[in-house]
């Protein structure tokens, strides 16, 4: 009768550990084999705590509990608990438990409770990004949680081997998988764009292992590591049979990714605070067709720069050059409206300063083909093709060729290249003579100077006029390519650009050329001689 009651309780007790799993021969083995000294941690688990909190989406809706921070501590359970609770989560993927599992679980609930409050937090706006692209393409939730063991949702992680972004992408493996990764643009950053990408590359790994655990380990180390693995044991198609062939890196991969899964389902059982926010971040998408710096954006919108970084993770240089073709831009709903609104103010805001060059004069010459020459001419809100194209006395087929545009829509802001045939090179004389007669145009009125060469100094008599019918404009004889001049005077808030587009044909760089400019600096009251062109 005690011995009838001894294995009566024996085997209560067998069940309570083993009743939920399947297999307890296949999960006593890994844990009889399997020692924690073997482990190598992911990096992520190194993440800096302090860098996550200063994160733009943690800063801006953040709510942390010191008071509960201060008196957690962590409660451990039997392996009994554990068991039972892995099985009762709502997954496809299997959890299983083993000691390599409970090492992970202790690591996250213990020693590193801060990185998984902060992650809790950034969950909120990252997770439901990871689950629409996971549930468009069929695919099991639960695996939104590995970028919790590749980057600790930190979307500017870098891993000491250059993997980049949420998902941890090589360069070498995400080129192939069609990411951008320039000087300008990488789109390992971009959390819609990695996400996506990711999500395709776990589809075709599992429809080459028809198994989880083997497909998940083979985004960790590479399906030539997993087949190796397979080859080394004889053929074997489980994760747990291969487990001692794999790279160290790799064997602690799936048991982290079901510690996760752990983690952030029953964190409240183990007294861990999450940092909470106070209202979830509602983004639009905009796509750009021009060559924008975030910085315009900011100024103009008045965003800071660390929420447009944030949301924008993949522009390296905060440069959106949709010039070269059609970009995101991710902005805070409400701003979003805004920003279309304000798209043309955007554009040319400070365009001097944040925009780029495609061509450049030499010193001496105007840029010239054959016998013309180019000029660029900025879209004014309200023009249309036809319009500039009267203006310059061109076609509007050929400015759409010149433009390489598909059609007669344009933007205002948009810098259209037009050529112009009576403009020609440019040799510098060593003397002007004087003009017999000058037009200086102010603020206020227009005046005629006349040069008086009888006057020793050659000093010039200004007086005032009173239509402009009665101006006469200087003539220069010794350069035939431009024989009248106007004289503008600088006010304040001008600029060469906003003066040269006063003047139709007038550029920044020949304005410059003209009046012997070493830079684009204007006082307030100076000179300047504008050709007419």
């Amino acid at each position: 009768m005690q011995k009838i009651v001894l294995v009566f309780l024996f085997s209560v007790l067998s069940f309570s550990v083993w009743g939920t799993i399947d297999d307890p021969q296949k999960i006593k083995t890994a844990k009889d084999t399997i020692s924690d000294q073997e482990i190598v941690l992911p990096e992520s688990l190194e993440a800096d705590v302090d860098s996550l909190l200063s994160s733009w989406f943690l800063k801006k809706y953040a709510i942390i509990d010191e008071n509960c921070i201060r008196s957690s501590v962590n409660i451990d359970y039997p392996d009994s608990v554990y068991i039972q609770r892995l099985a009762a989560l709502p997954t496809v993927i299997e959890m299983p438990y083993n000691q390599v599992v409970k090492s992970y679980i202790t690591l996250y609930t213990e020693k590193r409770r801060e990185l998984v409050e902060t992650m809790i937090g950034l969950s909120a706006y990252y997770f439901p990004i990871f689950e629409q692209a996971l549930e468009k393409a069929g695919l099991p939730l639960e695996l939104k949680y590995l970028p919790i063991i590749e980057s600790a949702l930190r979307p500017d992680a870098v891993s000491r081997a250059g993997a980049t972004g949420l998902w941890q992408f090589m360069i070498g493996t995400a080129k192939p998988l069609g990411l951008e990764v320039n000087s300008l643009i990488d789109e390992r950053r971009d959390p819609v764009r990695s996400s996506e990408t990711a999500v395709r590359y776990l589809k075709e790994l599992y429809n080459i292992y028809q198994d989880w655990p083997l497909a998940i380990a083979s985004y960790n180390c590479g399906p030539g590591n997993v087949n190796k693995a397979i080859r080394r044991s004889g053929g074997k198609k489980d994760y747990w049979e291969i487990y001692n062939y794999l790279p160290k890196e790799t064997r602690g991969y799936v048991p982290a990714f079901i510690a996760a899964n752990y983690v952030m389902h029953y964190y409240q059982e183990h007294n861990i605070c999450p940092v909470l926010t106070d209202l979830p971040l509602t983004t639009d998408t905009i796509q750009i067709s021009d060559r924008i710096h975030l910085k315009q954006i900011a100024d103009v919108l008045d965003i800071p720069m660390d929420l447009l970084r944030g949301l924008n993770p993949q522009y390296r240089k905060d440069i959106i050059p949709g010039d070269t073709r059609l970009r995101t831009l991710c902005l805070p709903a409400q701003q979003a409206y805004a920003f279309i609104d304000a798209k043309d103010s955007i554009v040319n805001y400070q365009s001097e300063i944040y925009g780029r060059r495609t061509t450049v004069e030499p010193a001496g010459y105007y840029a010239s083909t054959g016998s013309g020459s180019w000029v660029y001419h900025r879209v004014r809100k309200g023009e249309s093709l036809s319009v500039i194209a009267n203006r310059y006395g061109v076609s509007v087929r050929n400015l759409r060729n010149w433009n390489h545009l598909k059609n007669n829509n344009i933007v205002a802001g948009r810098r259209l290249k037009v050529y112009r045939a009576e403009l020609a090179r440019k040799t510098p004389s060593k003397k002007v003579e004087k003009p017999d007669s000058i037009t200086v145009i102010s603020k206020d009125s227009t005046f005629i100077a006349q040069s008086t060469k009888e006057v020793k100094n050659e000093t010039a008599v200004i007086s005032p006029v009173s239509s402009k019918k009665n101006i006469s404009t200087a003539r220069n004889p010794r350069n035939p390519a431009y024989d009248r001049y106007h004289y503008h005077k600088v006010t304040r808030g001008e600029s060469l650009w906003t003066i040269s587009q006063r003047f139709p044909g007038v550029t920044t760089n020949l304005l410059k050329k003209i009046n012997n400019l070493h830079s684009s600096s204007l006082k307030v009251g100076q000179i300047l001689k504008i050709p007419e062109v």
